[in-house]
């Protein structure tokens, strides 16, 4: 045979085992997992999402205890569990740029039996457990006897306390600054609290609570990379995202809105984050916990959601949603002038809401066959002529559903007197429809009944979705800053 004829075939046989090669491409993650007892079954491998996990594979142990997971795309960075096959326990683990590796452990002792095995971050995330376990229960014990020692005896144990604290603290610095790039040292970063600078510092040279305050704020995000999506696969990223909409910041929505921008526009070049952002900000304000802070949602919706920023991760369900929501918050956030719409009263006679004048609105939507309501606005009218006819306010009550004839009887059994009692017609409600317009349920948000709303002279937004009650304490506080001074007052 002719060299020639060797290195055709030679080559031709290197081109085989190319191709050959190329079909079986290895995995882009492939961990291996060993994890006594178990024989059978499956394991889980899932990650922290902000406060939930999510299953991400699963791998079915053979008779050794060996369980595989793997697949064709690389898993993204954060804290993952590998859960045992009733889910009811879990080891933790680190994926970032090492994504093959083999991890053992014995459910009798997980945290002395771990080990891994190719993969110097999970050594060194194994190390910090040990570390912090070690550390943590030593403290934990000082602070029980702290709770039983006579006083006197107290000082030594809160100095050995706060000695472990530092210790704790020490090392996770010597972490930070030996392995900035690893994902512990951007955890630690996010456990870190800012350090107020000493009284002496503060403008003065004395302690001044609100120049530490600010500082503490203006410093809360510092050295946190919002560009970082490793930390949406923590347990420790939303908790403190939610402790800075929750506590640092004014409740103010002005505020909110500021610093809902901020944030969300510091993470603009990870899409990731952008849209966890977001999305934990829109569910957060779409239905806030305090009255006026959906103000902070139609500034999302508006400057993201309009402008089709969120197109691409929104589904059609979740996207309709949103803007349901958004146009109808829209049309009214506290502050703004409520929107006018047309009615006729128990008389069948046409009128609308701006034509009614008065320094004060209660506007009332309500149902007569909900029970709630049947409830509700006996009490309302009670408070009505007691207290509200005699201050000049108006009382305008609006039938949502329930038919005209029930709502005429229910008025007449109550004897509610002095309301402006209205609805809207069958040919209202379609020429709405027809001309494209927003019905009254879309402009203020009627979802469910009774709903309150208290307007001012200019028919501005005052309070909504406030109980009798607190109408009523608001009202007064109002009533009483409008009021003119007395001369003695005056004096």
């Amino acid at each position: 045979m002719s060299r020639h004829i060797v290195t055709k075939i030679s080559l031709l046989s290197f081109l085989l085992v190319s191709v050959l090669g190329a079909g079986a491409q290895a995995p882009a993650y492939e961990i291996k997992a060993n994890i006594k007892p178990f024989k059978q079954g499956y394991l889980f491998l899932a990650h922290h999402y902000g406060k939930k996990q999510y299953l991400v594979d699963s791998a079915r142990i053979d008779e050794q205890g060996n369980a595989i997971f793997n697949g064709k795309e690389k898993l993204m960075g954060g804290v993952y569990m590998i859960a045992y096959p009733e889910k009811n326990g879990w080891i933790e683990c680190m994926i970032d740029r090492e994504q093959h590796f083999t991890v053992e452990a014995d459910t009798s002792d997980p945290m002395g039996s771990i080990r891994f095995t190719g993969s110097p971050a999970n050594d060194l995330f194994l190390d910090y457990q040990r570390r912090s376990f070690e550390l943590g229960s030593a403290m934990n014990r000082l602070q029980q006897q702290l709770a039983q020692a006579a006083p006197e005896a107290q000082a030594p144990l809160r100095s050995e306390l706060q000695a472990k604290s530092a210790e704790l603290n020490a090392y996770r610095d010597g972490i930070m600054q030996q392995h900035p790039e690893h994902l512990l040292s951007a955890i630690f970063h996010v456990l870190k609290e800012p350090t107020i600078p000493p009284a002496a510092q503060h403008p003065g040279g004395k302690y001044d609570s609100l120049y530490a305050y600010q500082y503490y704020r203006t410093h809360y995000w510092d050295n946190i990379s919002l560009t970082d999506e490793r930390l949406i696969r923590t347990p420790v990223f939303q908790q403190r995202l939610e402790r800075y909409f929750g506590e640092i910041l004014p409740q103010h929505p002005d505020s909110l809105i500021l610093a809902a921008s901020e944030t969300i526009d510091a993470a603009r070049t990870n899409p990731e984050m952008f849209k966890y952002l977001l999305a934990t900000l829109t569910d957060k304000y779409v239905n806030p916990q305090y009255m006026g802070q959906d103000a902070v949602f139609v500034h999302l919706f508006e400057k993201y959601y309009i402008t089709g920023q969120a197109d691409s991760w929104m589904n059609e369900k979740y996207k309709k949603f949103i803007f349901d929501r958004g146009y109808s918050l829209m049309a009214n956030v506290i502050g703004k002038k409520a929107a006018n719409f047309d009615f006729v009263d128990s008389l069948g006679r046409k009128s609308n809401l701006y034509a009614q004048n008065a320094p004060f609105t209660v506007l009332c939507f309500w149902d007569p066959t909900c029970g709630h309501c049947q409830e509700e606005v006996p009490r309302l009218d009670t408070l009505f002529q007691q207290k509200w006819k005699k201050q000049g306010v108006a009382m305008i009550g609006m039938m949502t559903d329930g038919g005209v004839d029930k709502w005429k009887e229910f008025i007449r059994k109550k004897n509610l007197k002095g309301w402006v009692h209205v609805y809207q017609t069958d040919a209202m409600k379609d020429a709405d429809v027809k001309a494209s317009r927003p019905t009254f349920r879309q402009l203020y948000d009627v979802y469910q009944t009774p709903m309150l709303y208290l307007l001012d002279k200019e028919k501005r937004i005052v309070a909504k979705r406030l109980n009798y009650s607190q109408i009523d304490e608001l009202l007064q506080l109002k009533i009483k800053a409008s009021a003119p001074a007395s001369p003695a007052a005056k004096k």
